[in-house]
């Protein structure tokens, strides 16, 4: 894989305010495969270590830090800085595995701010898995109307996010439609959850099938997890009022024209940029509560990290690609 190579890595220092990790695991995501690509809006700082989803055991605190102690199982935030309330652009600009070290090594270095505990029921490779993926669906379940039960929520691919949000919606009580695009991931999506899959092959227009089953009303929620392409068709599934949450990262096909995104249904059109580490908890609290376990594709050894990289690439993975480090 293209721009990836390994280096010895000394044991690291914290500073007052950080917090050292002995990596356990870690996964990957599009966002990931993007930076190398030189494909996502921050560029990739040269040398940095990749990937923003991961989990460890805390092995050395700066004298100043209060929030962990030592032999604790932190994951991190995916913004170092962005703890609580609105995001800023300058928040937003400094990311784990874009211009701060992430955490495809043996070692991470936190800034205190950035420690989040994952719940203790989770195994490293699923508590490795929470940070992009998990927080961002989380953030188009809850964000700014939260799914109240009994609402129905549509789903739109099969990506990490896309599983996430399943999973999410399910816990807060919500009916769940999911669209994919074979039998095989439609029962797979049954499994973890969705009470209607429609296989998007079989039927292409399948906006007409969403509005059928919900007797013309269209859903209330709707998390579009492919992006431009699909984005006429989820909105044409949406309900008067309904909120859609765009958080693919797929281009539009060429010669794709995008339409007026909100039409004449008043409905709220968001990209929601991951979340919080306030958000974050609320969604391991959640987690913990109903004890829902990340959907796993499969785990890869340190020493086959390219070999992870590439399946996430080519291998139409079903859930997380996880590489474990120690």
């Amino acid at each position: 894989m293209a721009g990836l190579t390994t280096r010895v890595q000394p044991v690291p220092e914290p500073g007052p305010h950080q917090v050292v990790v002995r990596v356990r695991a870690a996964s990957l995501n599009r966002r990931d495969l993007m930076l190398l690509a030189g494909a996502y809006p921050l560029p990739l700082r040269p040398g940095v270590v990749p990937l923003v989803d991961g989990v460890g055991e805390v092995i050395a605190t700066g004298a100043a830090v209060t929030r962990a102690a030592l032999g604790d199982r932190v994951s991190g935030t995916y913004f170092v800085r962005w703890v609580d309330g609105r995001q800023t652009q300058a928040l937003s600009a400094e990311q784990y595995g874009a211009n701060f070290d992430g955490w495809l090594a043996d070692y991470i270095v936190l800034e205190e701010d950035s420690v989040v505990h994952v719940p203790a029921y989770l195994t490293d490779e699923e508590a490795a898995s929470l940070t992009a993926a998990g927080l961002v669906a989380w953030s188009g379940v809850t964000k700014p109307v939260p799914v109240a039960p009994g609402e129905t929520v549509l789903t739109v691919g099969t990506g990490t996010v896309a599983l996430f949000a399943v999973q999410h919606a399910k816990m807060l009580g919500a009916r769940v439609i999911s669209i994919t695009s074979s039998a095989d991931k439609a029962e797979r999506l049954r499994k973890i959850g969705a009470d209607e899959v429609i296989d998007r092959k079989e039927i292409p227009d399948w906006e007409h099938a969403v509005l059928d089953l919900t007797g013309g009303d269209g859903v209330e929620h709707v998390v579009d997890a492919v992006g431009l392409p699909t984005l006429p068709k989820s909105l044409a599934s949406a309900g008067y009022n309904a909120q859609v949450t765009l958080i693919g990262a797929f281009p539009a096909p060429d010669g794709h024209q995008l339409p007026d995104p909100l039409g004449f249904g008043y409905r709220a059109l968001r990209r929601p940029a991951v979340g919080s580490r306030a958000d974050y908890e609320a969604m391991n609290q959640a987690l913990a509560e109903h004890q829902v376990r990340p959907v796993i594709d499969r785990v890869f050894p340190f020493d086959q990290a390219v070999d992870a990289f590439r399946h996430f690439e080519e291998g139409d993975p079903f859930g997380k690609v996880v590489i474990t480090i120690s």
